[in-house]
């Protein structure tokens, strides 16, 4: 059986049952408790495929101990924060109270469900290509894997430095200013961990492309499609979450003109203080 084909089998599954599972609980954030989960599962598909079929399968094991390890740090911090105990995204309840019941169901059905879990599975199809190309693992696969890691740590490093900036705001009655964090990472990036996830997804792309281009193709080929959306998947969350923060804090709109969105870079110089009135 082709991997591909199971890979879909699975996702249908998945997809059928965050759904359902959405409508029996009036909760729609089944996909995001399978989001750590399910991309690790695809991944092994096609490895164990190269393994089974006796090919080389090195940088297909790469790239799924790597997922794993993506995998298992993205299921820590999201149970950390309560998100298998029920706990809806509160971007849903917002967008619930926005739309009509009906328009809110087409939107679970069509967006929430069937978009996201078919973006968990374009965001692994490059280990698809390296299944169809399965030529010996290089020095450049080599310094991909190390760039993946370096990604993978600064991303737990973010979401450490956010996880310890809530916990303090928690201890000390839940209003600790500014409000959100600044410091560490934040200093140079307002969504640093957005960063570095889609950063991940683009470097595992590029490993996919290296064993297309060594068996004779080109650098750019069709699963580009699953980093692309994904990284548009995050603009379009990050532009709402921060409208939904900037109602909340008024101090977010200098730090939005001060620090970048998503790569990090220096700060902005700040205002100058106005001069007080007469």
């Amino acid at each position: 059986m082709d991997p591909l084909l199971l890979v879909l089998i699975v996702a249908g599954a998945a997809s059928a049952f965050c759904w359902i599972a959405s409508l029996l609980t009036k909760d729609t954030s089944w996909v995001d408790r399978l989001w750590s989960i399910v991309p690790v599962v695809y991944v092994w598909i096609f490895a164990g495929a190269a393994l089974l079929a006796g090919v080389d399968a090195t940088r297909l094991v790469v790239m799924a101990v790597l997922v794993t390890a993506w995998g298992a740090r993205l299921t820590f911090n999201f149970a950390r924060k309560g998100g298998y105990t029920g706990m809806e995204d509160y971007r849903w309840a917002i967008l619930r109270g926005r739309m009509t019941p009906r328009q809110f169901q087409l939107f679970n059905l069509f967006f929430i469900v069937l978009y996201q879990n078919a973006l968990l599975v374009l965001i692994t199809l490059p280990a698809y290509v390296a299944w169809q190309h399965p030529v010996p693992f290089t020095w450049l696969d080599a310094i991909l894997a190390i760039v993946f890691a370096g990604f993978l740590v600064g991303e737990f490093v973010a979401d450490q430095q956010q996880w310890e900036f809530h916990q303090r705001k928690k201890a000390a009655g839940g209003h600790l200013e500014p409000g959100f964090v600044t410091t560490g990472l934040f200093a140079y990036s307002r969504h640093p961990n957005f960063f570095f996830e889609q950063a991940q997804w683009w470097v595992f792309y590029a490993l996919g492309a290296v064993a297309l281009a060594a068996d004779g193709g080109g650098w750019l080929n069709w699963t580009i499609a699953g980093a692309a959306l994904l990284t548009l998947l995050f603009i379009g969350s990050t532009i709402f979450t921060e409208s939904i923060t900037s109602s909340k804090y008024p101090a977010y709109a200098e730090y939005r003109r001060t620090t970048s969105m998503l790569v990090p870079l220096p700060r902005r110089r700040r205002r100058a203080a106005e001069p007080a009135a007469p």
